[in-house]
């Protein structure tokens, strides 16, 4: 059997001291960075809005651009990641990400904020984001420590959440949102040496291919969009990107609505970042013994149940903190399982692509997730109309990824002349 180019045979040899730890260690480093500030956006709405006057849906459609941007970044991202390697993107990534942020920091219009939140930290977030950090994984470690590395890489963006929550709250209180925006900016830019652990090689300098493992970017796409349990996957995903941002960014504020502190809003963040790391590395555990698209219909339908059981209820500290616990359970556990069908599915020379492609869903579910959030809050003085879309989509999603077949695609073998 050929090895797939990339893989961690021809990688490892070439730098002895990326052992499989350190790739590890250095990639969860990096999904925790890249996924902590923009976990802890939702909380300068409220002093960012009162400073300038600007209604909720200002700030939501800044974070739903940067969704979007992020989400249409990705694949391109993946492209250049797959044919050039891993570092040099990274680098362009953590550049943006931390200019973005330290100009979101100076915004006082919404054209200099939907400039810095917006465009650039999501096409930031395209460059050095878990998710690419999830496609070197697979490429450079062994098969039987993929799942787990999967889940912990998974986890590190979890933490970032947990550990970002409560930091941002408290340099917002102490020394302002500017402030805040400062120190996340300067942060970002740990990304960059930590990276050197996770390049990969370009593809001419990756190891012998088969022929028939040659394979264009036009053909790797038309075969991905072609194959049903691809577009089913796809689909699914859009409804983790809704959910994910309208949370994230929305919860703080409707919860300060419903007379619970601050405060508490970070902690209910930081319990999503908590849980799900527990989460991820149960579902990376669990995805080497149990059919992934059970696992993705299952995490899709216990959303659905804890946001009805949510809003059905009183809202108290008990129960933000609560649901905060159920959702990081499956906060981020749907990755696991997608990326590992990606590359099932059409192997790993075109995975961050194929994975980018995916994720564009994602992030348009997240797009319409924060932006119709504001637009309809502004409209109505309340949430509710999202919160049961939210779960609408869950119970959708749960159904749509029963009938995905876990096998590689059938590729035509050449015929000799």
């Amino acid at each position: 059997m050929s090895t797939q180019a990339g893989e961690l045979g021809p990688v490892s040899r070439s730098s002895s001291w990326r052992t499989p730890a350190i790739i590890i260690l250095c990639g969860c480093a990096i999904g925790m960075l890249g996924f902590g500030p923009r976990s802890a956006l939702g909380f300068f709405v409220q002093p960012m809005s009162h400073e300038f006057a600007w209604g909720r849906d200002v700030f939501g459609l800044a974070i739903a651009v940067q969704n979007l941007l992020w989400g249409l970044g990705q694949p391109l991202a993946g492209a250049v990641a797959d044919r050039f390697g891993l570092f040099r993107v990274m680098c362009v990534g953590a550049l943006l990400y931390a200019g973005g942020l330290l100009l979101m920091r100076y915004s006082s219009t919404p054209l200099s904020l939907n400039l810095g939140a917006g465009v650039m930290v999501g096409f930031g977030l395209a460059g050095c984001s878990f998710n690419l950090v999830l496609s070197a994984f697979t490429k450079l470690l062994p098969a039987e420590k993929r799942g787990l590395a999967l889940g912990a890489g998974t986890a590190a963006g979890s933490f970032g959440q947990f550990l970002f929550a409560p930091i941002g709250v408290a340099l917002i209180d102490n020394f302002g949102w500017q402030q805040a925006l400062t120190v996340f900016g300067f942060l970002m830019l740990l990304i960059i040496p930590l990276s050197l652990a996770l390049s990969t090689p370009p593809v001419a300098t990756t190891a012998n291919t088969t022929p028939e493992d040659e394979q264009t970017f036009t053909k790797a796409l038309a075969e991905a969009f072609g194959h049903r349990s691809y577009v089913l996957l796809v689909l699914g995903f859009f409804t983790c990107g809704f959910q994910l941002a309208f949370i994230t960014v929305h919860l703080p504020a409707f919860l300060v609505d419903r007379g619970i502190s601050t405060q508490t809003g970070g902690w209910v963040i930081a319990a999503i970042g908590l849980f799900n790391i527990m989460g991820s590395l149960s579902v990376g555990y669990l995805q080497n013994s149990l059919p992934k698209r059970y696992i993705l219909s299952a995490i899709y339908f216990t959303r659905a149940l804890a946001t009805l059981a949510f809003i059905s209820f009183p809202i108290t500290p008990f129960s933000a903190i609560a649901f905060g616990a159920v959702s990081g359970l499956t906060w981020l556990s749907t990755v696991p399982p997608t990326s590992a069908l990606v590359a099932l599915m059409f192997g790993t020379r075109w995975l961050a692509t194929l994975y980018g492609f995916a994720f564009v869903s994602h992030q348009v579910g997240g797009f319409l997730g924060v932006w119709l959030g504001g637009i309809v809050f502004e409209k109505f003085g309340s949430y509710t109309p999202i919160w049961w879309l939210s779960i609408l989509f869950g119970v959708l999603s749960a159904l749509i990824n029963l009938p995905i077949v876990e096998k590689p695609v059938q590729r035509a073998v050449a015929q000799p002349a």
